[in-house]
């Protein structure tokens, strides 16, 4: 199999405009291009934003926020976790691995990860090791959160 490299993406006009192919296209981005637009962001700023360009198109793409430990209602003993959102591979390239190799890169980390995965995508988190938590109404209010856990890392209780 093909090996991609991951790239943390940088906060550009470019890259905006690259992240309007993608569906989950929202309002994180369009906060980020007004940031932009008032100076706020600078190019080298730290973007949550990982990547995977084929040639100089942006094929897929995940956000990766570092959560401190005292937030963390998830996992045991509590500890800094990620959460991982908007994990997206263009409709042309999906099936080639992209998806896993960003997930293998946020595992690479060694950290817990926790993230919501869409509807009819349980079977791809699966297969990645993750699994679903113990629903609590009050923790998950409606989501579907699914967990990757490392070595030494369970499920808290509540």
């Amino acid at each position: 199999m093909e090996t991609y490299t991951v790239k943390r993406l940088v906060i550009n006009y470019k890259t905006l405009e690259e992240f309007k192919q993608f569906k989950e296209y929202g309002i994180q981005e369009l906060s980020m291009l007004e940031d932009l637009q008032d100076n706020i962001i600078e190019n080298d700023s730290e973007s949550p934003f990982y990547g995977i360009y084929f040639g100089d198109k942006l094929v897929a793409r995940m956000s990766l926020y570092r959560i401190e430990a005292a937030y963390d209602r998830y996992f045991s003993p509590p500890q800094d976790y990620f959460e991982l959102w908007k994990l997206e591979v263009l409709p042309q390239y999906q099936g080639k691995g992209y998806g896993k190799t960003l997930v293998q890169f946020a595992q690479s980390f060694n950290l817990p990860i926790k993230t919501n995965g869409r509807q009819q995508s349980s079977g791809f988190w699966e297969k990645m090791g993750f699994e679903a938590v113990t629903y609590n109404e009050e923790r998950d209010r409606g989501e579907n959160p699914y967990v990757s856990y490392p070595k030494g890392v369970s499920e808290q209780t509540l």
